[in-house]
């Protein structure tokens, strides 16, 4: 059997772990994050891109704009669907390796695109649709990782590669006005750009965009094949998971973590467009980047709260907050009873992508709590083979719920960037979305006190 294939893996024994399992758990945690942190680069590349195009040469109009935000996270929602189930059934070592390796297509496939300004719309839908592969590497990644933790740290263990493998969306925003204004890769990296708005010209780089994450993406792709592994303990075909779907707390949890990640990735989308349509006189790269730099970087604390005070407990007043936010984003529209104010309209959003990465975090340590509660009550017998079994069955489950609520959620990026594009081009502006997004979030609050945080709840956790 390969060196890479385990094939004991207990990490709720305290002797293993504290002998054996942690530095394992470690090693496979400080890779991930890495090639977790490129794949958000590759999936949220387009919200940097796309503010350029027009300055450039390329004649698409503001909805179509917002669709290329749109279609990676809609690809890649999907593609988390099917992502959730494949660590049990090819490893999470082979599987890591070859998600990460599918970067390498979007990113080579930009950078050449964006080069002729007569690039047709359709070659950029496809494109934007390849970046997808980005977003299903989190539901994959988050599955893997949840088998090498043990219940007492997988709200930290979750959060830290979620929280920091999210960083790759401000990263991505941060980064790319910086390396399209030099020629980075001399000659072989192409030609520069025109760039034009009203008076003022530069030459621009936007293919590396693309081309600068290349090596990194191959880098982490030998990291993962060389130094993760696979587990035996965590094998499950794809008809042991989908016992997920006849579990209420399933579709639940789906649907709070929409209200959580759906708003991180759909904010986070449409974050440079939607300041550029609403304050005209701002350059959206230069404050964009900073909501989803909160939103990830308080991630882990998130995890952490909720292992402190309790993942429901957290999640609900979380979802109250979110909600507040949405109203302070309205008064401080151009149109709102401030009559525009872009630091009040930056603030609100910080507040907001702060409660997402929170709830982000919260909403994942609740996860594995509610699986393994579910199958000790059903436990039969009291002796150490049926709580171990109990424990095992809990673990693949919540990993694959784990997975197919972050694809649910992200189909968040698709609808928040083509909410506020379909409100604008119908109603002349983004109030009728906001007022829908505060709609969703008295439901979660319903939800989540309802059936997790109240006295006598059905699930408390």
């Amino acid at each position: 059997m390969s060196t890479h294939v385990l094939s004991r893996w207990d990490p709720e024994d305290a002797r293993f772990w504290t002998e054996e399992g942690r530095s394992v758990a470690k090693r496979n945690l400080w890779i991930s994050i890495p090639a977790l942190t490129l794949a958000f680069v590759v999936w949220m590349v387009w919200s940097a891109v796309v503010v350029n195009l027009p300055n450039v040469g390329f004649r698409f109009t503001t909805n179509q704009l917002f669709w290329l935000t749109a279609l990676p996270a809609l690809c890649g929602a999907t593609l988390r669907i099917f992502y959730s189930f494949m660590v049990p059934i090819f490893g999470g070592r082979r599987w890591t390796a070859i998600s990460t390796a599918s970067l390498l297509i979007p990113a080579a496939g930009i950078g050449w695109a964006v080069q002729d300004p007569t690039t047709g719309y359709p070659t950029f839908v496809v494109l934007a649709l390849l970046c997808g592969f980005g977003g299903g590497n989190f539901a994959s990644s988050m599955s893997n990782i949840s088998f090498f933790y043990p219940s007492a740290q997988k709200g930290t263990a979750l959060g830290l590669n979620a929280g920091l493998g999210n960083l790759g969306v401000s990263l991505v925003q941060f980064v790319v006005p910086i390396v399209i204004g030099v020629g980075i890769f001399g000659p072989i990296g192409g030609e520069p750009l025109t760039w034009l708005k009203g008076s003022e010209t530069k030459l621009i780089w936007l293919q590396n965009a693309g081309y600068v994450w290349i090596p990194f993406i191959a880098v982490a792709t030998v990291a993962a094949w060389f130094g993760m592994n696979d587990l035996t303990t965590a094998r499950a075909s794809f008809a042991d998971q989908v016992v997920i779907f006849r579990r209420q707390h399933n579709w639940l949890m789906c649907w709070l973590y929409l209200g959580t990640f759906g708003s991180f990735i759909g904010y986070s989308a449409g974050f440079p467009l939607l300041i550029k349509s609403q304050f005209p006189d701002v350059v959206p790269l230069h404050y964009a980047w900073l909501g989803p730099f909160v939103g990830a970087l308080i991630r882990p604390a998130g995890g952490w709260l909720a292992d402190k005070l309790g993942g429901a407990r957290v999640t609900f007043w979380n979802f109250v907050v979110m909600a507040l936010a949405v109203v302070g984003v309205l008064y401080f529209l151009p149109s709102g009873p401030s009559g525009g104010s872009f630091a009040g309209f930056l603030a609100m959003f910080l507040v907001l992508f702060t409660t997402t990465g929170v709830g982000n975090g919260s909403t994942f340590r609740m996860i594995p709590i509610i699986f393994l509660t579910e199958h000790q009550r059903r436990l039969r017998g009291n002796d150490r083979p049926a709580r171990e079994q109990a424990v095992r069955e809990a673990n693949k489950e919540a990993a694959a719920v784990l997975g197919f609520t972050s694809a649910i959620g992200a189909y968040g990026g698709f609808f928040i960037p083509k909410s506020y594009g379909t409100s604008i081009a119908m109603t002349g502006g983004p109030e009728a979305a906001l007022y829908t997004f505060i709609v969703f979030y008295v439901t979660c609050i319903a939800m989540t006190w309802w059936y997790y945080a109240r006295r006598n709840a059905p699930m408390p956790c």
